[in-house]
């Protein structure tokens, strides 16, 4: 939530994406204000200040963020390399031929699974104990941002995003260091919410995804629209946009049974959204072109 004594100007004053269009307010309101919406592709941004939205991204360096349970653990692993599996498939090469690296890769679990799967696997993470901390792990992690690495150009396979455009005010200059640093017909994988989904038509800013207080730093929000504008920006092309998942409600909005009803409408809305692009996590495989 913004201070009340908070002047700082609003950290992002015109569409993400790159578009000239005006960025219009939205019927979903934050303790920010309204969402704003692009005009033209229909990017959805905070009105979130930057001391405000600074203050947020602390979180992601304290000493206990991102430490999952067993059964987590074991899920993101099982996650991991189905997402691996299909970047081989794409690129046509052993995990031994892959380069790869995995931008705001926190502790480093997506690297330590490429890694065991035998890929050429790095890291970046910009929040220094977070990082030092996937370096204790025997892990390849380098501490900032992509852009001051100074990677040698074209020297990766895949580069992947996970959880990670949401955070960004301006993502086309990241975009633009992915497309430099990748190989011609390398492989750019990026997770992120889907704001054309079911859950957002459902529950509107009743979805805590949002919310900087349930979940720092997240200020941009996508669709399968402007991930392909921005792609086509950045020099990339579209090579699959998936969703899935629905959800009707959070377990604060109402009585544990009604709930319950919630989460089983959602099971039985999950097939239909995957093949209508309509879950509310997205997950986007990008090409450089040749």
């Amino acid at each position: 939530m913004t201070h009340a004594t908070d002047t700082s100007p609003r950290l992002i004053p015109r569409c993400p994406v790159g578009c000239d269009a005006q960025l219009e307010a939205s019927a979903i309101v934050l303790p920010e204000g309204p969402l704003l919406r692009c005009a033209e592709c229909g990017q959805l941004v905070s009105q979130i200040t930057t001391a405000t939205y600074q203050r947020s991204m602390t979180a992601f360096d304290s000493p206990g963020f991102n430490l999952p349970s067993g059964s987590e653990a074991a899920r993101r692993v099982a996650l991991a390399r189905r997402r691996l599996d299909r970047a081989g498939r794409l690129l046509a090469k052993t995990p031994g031929e892959i380069r790869l690296i995995d931008v705001g890769c926190s502790r480093g679990d997506f690297v330590a699974a490429a890694a065991q799967l035998g890929f050429h696997a790095q890291g970046v993470e910009p929040a220094p104990q977070i990082a030092a901390a996937a370096r204790a792990c025997g892990l390849t992690v380098h501490e900032g941002l992509l852009e001051e690495q100074r990677f040698t150009a074209a020297s990766f396979d895949v580069v992947t995003l996970f959880e990670v455009i949401e955070h960004l005010p301006a993502p086309l200059a990241l975009l633009h260091e992915c497309h430099r640093i990748l190989r011609p017909d390398g492989i750019l994988i990026a997770s992120t919410g889907n704001t054309a989904s079911w859950t957002v038509a459902a529950m509107q800013a009743r979805w805590d995804y949002f919310h900087v207080a349930q979940d720092a730093g997240h200020v941009s929000f996508f669709n399968p629209r402007s991930i392909a504008l921005i792609a086509a920006r950045t020099g990339f092309g579209v090579e699959h946009i998936g969703t899935a998942r629905v959800r009707f409600l959070e377990a604060s909005d109402a009585p544990r049974w009604l709930y319950r009803l919630s989460k089983i409408a959602a099971e039985f809305a999950n097939l239909p959204a995957r093949l209508l692009g309509t879950g509310h996590d997205m997950l986007v495989f990008l090409r450089r072109a040749p």
